[in-house]
């Protein structure tokens, strides 16, 4: 799918809600259960890394973003990713183009570690974060309940090669 990839602005947010909400919907992408309001998404991510995903019709058919994973100053240089696809775009590379932009933005902002944390049932998610040199670090055993049933979660890793060495 010819796609393009463009910074993420306050515009775009009906449509990432709407691929947000489908993820959700999957029972496989998060532990959230609803999609938050645009103030309180855009204040818990970073500003200059994320991004959308535009067919070539100009629809939002993915979104990727980081959130510090501390206030606390060491940290500063660490973010958790989130790469989102919309269902009718799966398995096109969009996830690929998304993340490897976000890898990019995130070295160029002088973040050395990039986080994620996927479901373990979530096989193409871990693929495609391993396919950009995410390791497994650890498997958090029943981190959280989900419609009342516990979730393990992969925590995976990156650590950059250009920041941070």
């Amino acid at each position: 799918m010819p796609i393009t990839i463009h910074p993420m602005e306050a515009a775009d947010w009906t449509a990432v809600s709407q691929i947000y909400a489908d993820g959700i919907a999957t029972g496989e992408a998060t532990f959230e259960t609803a999609v938050p309001a645009w103030e309180t998404w855009t204040n818990g991510h970073l500003p200059n890394c994320r991004f959308v995903a535009r067919s070539e019709a100009g629809e939002v058919v993915g979104w990727a973003a980081l959130s510090p994973v501390s206030s606390r100053c060491v940290y500063a240089g660490v973010a958790e990713v989130s790469v989102y696809v919309a269902p009718s775009a799966w398995g096109q590379g969009v996830g690929k183009r998304l993340l490897q932009t976000l890898v990019d933005s995130a070295e160029a902002e002088g973040i050395w570690t990039l986080q994620a944390g996927i479901f373990p049932e979530n096989e193409a998610s871990v693929k495609l974060h391993e396919r950009y040199g995410f390791r497994v670090v650890g498997r958090r055993e029943r981190l959280g309940q989900q419609n009342g049933r516990w979730r393990d979660v992969l925590f995976l890793e990156r650590r950059s090669q250009k920041v941070g060495t």
